[in-house]
């Protein structure tokens, strides 16, 4: 059991690390590429979703199905940059972390009786189980980057 809030822990460290760091930043914006696929959150929490253009102190400009739309700076709340690579990668790692843990809740919750074999047999099905588990919620992660994010006022 300690190994598992071990493990929780060094995930959830990482998982902060990435999170952190200066998304205020309206010159953020500039890492974008025209004909990157974004979504734009608007202050009034309504959702735009296009192939980025440009962006200039003012404003940003996407393409939409409706044309080209641009969007005051003041009106933006957030910028994301909608990828989807790293499935695999995902995939992989949410089934190896899946397969440890059901490993250690398997392995310890098995009870040693002759029909159903030994700790070890528990923890291969708790494995394989964890394996599936964590490898579909791993593929399900979304790997949409936060580019701006400004404070609410």
């Amino acid at each position: 059991m300690r190994n598992i809030w071990l493990l929780i822990c060094i995930l959830g460290i990482a998982c902060t690390s990435w999170a952190q760091g200066n998304k205020d930043s309206w010159t953020n914006l500039s890492v974008l590429r025209p004909g990157q696929k974004i979504q734009i959150v608007a202050m009034n929490s309504k959702e735009h979703s296009g192939i980025f253009v440009s962006f200039s102190e003012a404003a940003i400009v996407y393409q939409d199905n409706a044309g080209g739309q641009t969007i005051p700076r003041p009106d933006v709340l957030r910028v994301k940059l909608m990828e989807s690579k790293h499935r695999l990668r995902n995939f992989l790692i949410g089934g190896v972390v899946g397969a440890g843990a059901g490993a250690g809740i398997g392995a310890a919750s098995w009870e040693n009786n002759g029909y159903l074999g030994s700790k070890g047999v528990g923890a291969a099905v708790g494995a394989t189980i964890g394996a599936a588990v964590g490898a579909v919620i791993g593929a399900l992660v979304p790997t949409h980057h936060t580019i701006y994010s400004a404070n609410r006022p």
